[in-house]
């Protein structure tokens, strides 16, 4: 970000996404009012990718190597993302957890979604952890990312009830379907309002 000027750069959106990439179509489809310029993703296998590749949507991979510590991997990132000049990063199931020297390029623009109402149920398993637990209420947070896990401060949350017949698929299901609202509301008025 330029620190030189006052001039605050046109919002654009890098997203950050590990596997299937339904929220990634999601914010894809929406009207969104800043451009998603590129995909993250560090898995070359992941489905992801397939989806970026039809919505036409370039693919920096960024996968974890044996001797590469998380900075390096992190400042090799940075400089893969600075042709697109992006100012956002949207992280939509992306399973790892985001160091330093993104935070520290990227203050209070980094956001994440996650399936479960935080701060109950951090982690990878939010969805199975909730239902193991028997809650009759769970559903969806987005918050911005520091450096714990899902320890940000808190966006928007929407709430999904479990009924007695849900089995584990079906709740999975429900918090997909508002994921797939949430966040791309959640994300157009962040930059409507300047926030972002």
């Amino acid at each position: 970000m330029n620190n030189q000027s006052s001039i605050k750069p046109d919002p654009r959106i890098a997203i950050f996404a590990s596997g299937n990439g339904t929220n990634f179509e999601a914010l894809v489809n929406a009207d969104l009012p800043a451009p998603i310029c590129v995909l993250v993703c560090d898995h070359a296998d992941a489905p992801v990718i397939q989806r970026a590749k039809r919505h036409q949507v370039p693919v920096i991979l960024s996968v974890a190597k044996k001797g590469v510590s998380k900075a390096q991997r992190e400042q090799r990132l940075l400089q893969d993302l600075a042709p697109f000049h992006v100012t956002i990063l949207v992280l939509a199931g992306y399973m790892r957890i985001v160091g330093e020297t993104l935070l520290k390029v990227f203050p209070r623009h980094i956001i994440n979604i996650h399936p479960a109402l935080l701060p109950s149920f951090p982690g990878r398993h939010g969805i199975e952890d909730a239902y193991q637990a028997g809650v009759k209420v769970t559903g969806v947070t987005i918050h911005y990312v520091d450096g714990g896990v899902d320890t940000g401060e808190i966006i928007a949350q929407a709430a999904v009830y479990r009924s007695e017949q849900d089995s584990l698929a079906s709740l999975e299901a429900k918090i997909h379907a508002v994921e797939h609202q949430l966040y791309p509301q959640t994300v157009s008025q962040l930059i409507k309002k300047g926030v972002l």
